[in-house]
């Protein structure tokens, strides 16, 4: 019986050795890597574009409307109650900013950009020398034949 312990203790090792390994394939996959760093830079990203609405567009739009504090005052009382609505309004407007911010350079520039590098890609090479002289070649003959 003691024996019958020992086999299965060493197969629950092997088990959990097996588990470990199976779970550093797919941790350590380009895959699983490549979205980390992408997280990453993702959150970078939107502390950029973050601050790019809060120091420079918000402050032109509130030229034309109020800025968060103004949103401050816009509730509706409702007997005793009062329902906050403006900063809900002011947090709606800054999530739209920041959509219109992303799609236009996520959506529009990069698409433009790699539109642009997909048509470099696909443009032919010049010809070389030799290929031209063949190309004239190539003509005559057909010139001639035809």
């Amino acid at each position: 019986m003691a024996m019958k312990e020992v086999i299965n203790a060493g197969s629950v090792t092997q088990k959990a050795m097996s588990l470990m390994d199976e779970f550093k394939q797919f941790a350590f996959k380009g895959n699983v890597i490549d979205l980390a760093v992408g997280v990453i830079i993702g959150g970078a990203f939107g502390k950029i574009v973050d601050s790019l609405v809060k120091q420079i567009i918000m402050p032109l739009i509130s030229l034309l409307l109020p800025g968060q504090q103004g949103y401050l005052d816009w509730k509706i009382v409702v007997g005793a109650k009062e329902i906050p609505y403006g900063l809900f309004l002011g947090e709606v407007f800054n999530f739209l900013v920041i959509a219109l911010a992303l799609f236009f350079f996520v959506v529009k520039f990069l698409g433009w950009v790699m539109r642009v590098k997909k048509e470099e890609a696909t443009a032919p090479a010049p010809l070389s020398k030799d290929q031209e002289l063949l190309t004239e070649i190539r003509d005559l003959l057909k010139k001639q034949n035809g």
